[in-house]
């Protein structure tokens, strides 16, 4: 199945750019990704690797990719090297004035004959609702805090289950 999600964003490619290949932030903007990590010394660029994980439906689903193109501040593309097979692509292309057209593209084939199509038919909208809302995330984020500079945030997105929140609380009454 097929996948693409376009937006314009009021900010110039370079900076669109920058945000997209810093490989700490795509925690912060990519919905339903509950694992970005680098694996390697090479952080970003081509031959890059990181092993990521999305959300669909109630099961995670990703492996370790690789950066098997990357022209800058234009494409990067990358494909699966394990987990579901997948390929995608970022494009950049100038819009109006100092804006910039962004795409994102996923392409996933899940195993299994008939049965595989069948889940690639019911992840589609779940996948494709993740990466319009990741757009719209960068496009937050770029035109507007992008001037505000953070600390990174390596590794994993830390989640806090409620019991963990009830556990912590119940801790500083004693």
């Amino acid at each position: 199945m097929r996948v693409a999600v376009h937006t314009e964003i009021a900010a110039p490619r370079q900076r669109v750019w920058d945000y997209i290949v810093d490989p700490d932030r795509h925690l912060e903007f990519m919905d339903g990704m509950t694992r970005w990590e680098v694996e390697g010394a090479k952080r970003s660029g081509l031959g890059a690797r990181v092993a990521m994980r999305m959300r669909v439906g109630s099961v995670e689903l990703g492996g370790r990719i690789e950066i098997i193109e990357f022209d800058p501040p234009a494409d990067m593309a990358w494909t699966s090297l394990t987990g579901v097979d997948h390929r995608g692509r970022w494009r950049l292309r100038p819009g109006n004035g100092d804006g910039t057209d962004v795409e994102l593209r996923v392409t996933y084939y899940a195993p299994g004959g008939i049965m595989g199509s069948i889940a690639d038919l019911i992840a589609w909208p779940i996948v494709r609702g993740h990466l319009q809302r990741s757009l719209e995330e960068l496009k937050h984020r770029v035109e507007t805090l992008s001037t505000v500079r953070r600390e990174p945030t390596r590794g994993k997105r830390r989640h806090h289950s409620q019991r963990v929140t009830k556990t912590k609380a119940a801790g500083r009454k004693r």
